[in-house]
């Protein structure tokens, strides 16, 4: 079967976790939900296309970038509380606003490789055609971590039965289901994800919709990781190992 493979850098970029504030975290790789919706920006979907990715890459360093954070909640004035006061003339009120210091976790010197398997063939060409020929410079992460395209192919697929321990060029993330359990049938000593995949909408009530995401369970192994042996893969024709989800 073929698929498409791109290969992307990023200087500073931040994946945010969802669950993450105060220090705006970041995932070690891009999360699928993510790549997904760059993806449907580039090739200009309006609706969702069932598509298969796997994502491996590694990353230099992390840094903290530090940014001044403006909070304004509808609150009375506080001299104590607040560093501005900001007088409504609507209903004659001195309103709060607050500062603060924002920390946002980047990685630094990011290399992607991603495999995109589409459900409906015709939408190859489409994707291929593309990340070739991007209509704007495209981002990954937040709108202002910008993405540069280091290769665009065409590939073929075929499954491979390891005879050996097999050690990650790259880290990756490996759905759990490849694996009949967390032990030594796999990968050893992982960080377990649960990562947003795609989401659908569910209709709560009358003109209000609620997105539901479909999650998947991954292994994140790290670069030099050893994937052991008797079970089968899919590989790319450069020797490449895929993890689709």
């Amino acid at each position: 079967m073929k698929a498409l493979r791109i290969k992307l850098y990023q200087n500073m970029v931040n994946y945010k976790l969802p669950s993450s504030f105060q220090l705006k975290e970041t995932y070690p790789l891009p999360p699928y939900s993510t790549v997904s919706g760059m993806i449907h920006r580039v090739c200009g979907f309006t609706e969702y296309h069932p598509l298969k990715i796997s994502i491996v890459g590694d990353y230099y360093s992390k840094v903290n970038d530090l940014a001044t954070r403006y909070e304004f909640a509808a609150a009375t004035y506080e001299t104590a509380r607040h560093a501005y006061k900001l007088h409504s003339s609507e209903d004659n009120r001195d309103y709060g606003l607050a500062r603060g210091v924002s920390t946002t976790e980047l990685l630094t010197d990011v290399e992607l490789m991603i495999h995109i398997l589409p459900e409906k063939e015709e939408d190859l060409e489409i994707l291929y055609q593309s990340f070739k020929n991007p209509s704007e410079y495209i981002s990954l992460g937040r709108r202002e971590d910008l993405a540069r395209i280091e290769e665009v192919k065409l590939v073929n697929i075929k499954e491979k039965e390891l005879e050996d321990t097999y050690t990650l060029n790259y880290s990756a993330y490996i759905p759990v289901e490849l694996f009949e359990s967390y032990s030594s049938e796999g990968i050893e000593f992982a960080t377990v994800y649960k990562l947003n995949r795609y989401y659908e909408k569910v209709q709560i009530k009358k003109g209000l919709e609620q997105r539901r995401w479909k999650q998947v369970s991954v292994f994140y192994g790290a670069k030099g990781r050893e994937v052991l042996n008797d079970n089968v893969y899919e590989f790319d024709e450069d020797g490449n190992i895929v993890f689709f989800a």
